[in-house]
């Protein structure tokens, strides 16, 4: 099981960082951005429209998921997990220095790498938090599903990854919102599923941890979680760590990897859940990206008929990032024509 920290998502409103806003205040709707080996601190204006956008990836906090992007690109073995055994970085470059890539390698993704950090703000912070506690609801569901199947063993990794990897990362969020603590009940529910996945305790101590999950969403706004713009972002998100999984679930055109299978399917199953919240709003207001956004994501859960990975791929990587991209391409449609009304 990966062992990695689901941080800061939401990086991507880091777009292209300008040095000179150095002596700039950050507003409400402002991230922060931090190289990690200095204190220097630059910021930049962030809108709901480049919020969605895809930047650069932190390789000193980024999430294995985001790491496979690199790995997938280059096409070198287990590449995410070099990256994150050789951090800190002081650098980019570090990459080539530390010998994790060769100078052609890092050449093909300088681009896409970074080591500075972002200190969310505004919406952005709580699209972040929204989107750790979805992806937290996306491994309970698949978990769901086999505990259902009576697959303890299979699902356990599923109950461990919310409190191993994410809940360390939006604990801050959670203390700053009031919201009661629930490690506690994630850790009780993981270490019963490991030494007696039988006993009656399993099912309410699975109720209350996703309803503890539940009661987290709930310290947001009202408003915000019925609005189309702010729900959209977190559904981009969500897919985007589906897409990052599933490719790294695909070996030789075989699913190889089965959690990695599996949490793409959580995530997605998750992120059509909350689209069917706020479709009926999009239709009204955007016909056209709702029946785009709509046919792409009843096309999309497709890829994952069950919890247990078909015997051959339904779609390739290339086809699920494809209607991935035309979902965020129609998403960000409504997120724009949302944010010049408000």
């Amino acid at each position: 099981m990966k062992q990695f920290k689901y941080v800061c998502l939401t990086i991507a409103t880091a777009a292209i960082v300008s040095l000179s806003a150095c002596n700039n205040t950050p507003t409400a709707e402002q991230p922060t951005v931090t190289n990690s080996t200095s204190t220097a601190q630059v910021t930049e204006a962030t809108t709901h429209s480049s919020h969605g956008s895809k930047a650069k990836i932190n390789i000193n906090n980024a999430i294995l998921s985001e790491l496979d992007k690199f790995e997938a690109k280059l096409g070198v073995p287990a590449l995410s997990n070099k990256i994150q055994a050789n951090r800190p970085y002081a650098s980019p470059e570090d990459l080539v220095s530390k010998k994790v890539i060769t100078q052609e390698q890092f050449d093909q993704i300088k681009d896409s790498v970074t080591v500075q950090e972002v200190i969310l703000t505004g919406e952005a912070k709580d699209v972040d938090y929204m989107t750790k506690l979805g992806l937290m609801k996306g491994h309970l569901l698949v978990a769901q599903e086999l505990l259902d199947k009576n697959l303890p063993k299979q699902a356990e990794p599923h109950i461990g990854h919310p409190v191993e990897e994410i809940y360390v990362d939006v604990e801050e969020q959670l203390n700053e919102r009031k919201v009661k603590e629930f490690k506690t009940t994630l850790v009780s529910l993981q270490d019963l599923i490991k030494s007696n996945p039988k006993n009656a305790k399993v099912k309410t101590d699975f109720t209350a941890s996703v309803q503890s999950v539940d009661g987290a969403i709930a310290a947001l706004p009202e408003a915000e979680l019925r609005k189309p713009g702010f729900v959209l972002q977190v559904i981009n998100e969500l897919l985007d760590a589906a897409n990052s999984e599933y490719g790294a679930a695909i070996a030789d055109g075989k699913i190889s990897a089965a959690i990695e299978y599996q949490d793409s399917r959580g995530f997605v199953v998750y992120a059509n859940d909350l689209y069917k919240s706020i479709s009926s709003q999009v239709a009204q207001k955007n016909p056209d990206a709702h029946k785009a956004i709509e046919a792409s994501l009843t096309e999309l859960t497709k890829v994952w008929p069950s919890a247990i990975p078909p015997a051959k791929p339904v779609k390739t990587p290339n086809e699920v990032s494809q209607l991935i991209k035309t979902i965020e391409q129609n998403s960000q449609k409504v997120i724009d024509k949302s944010s010049t009304q408000t």
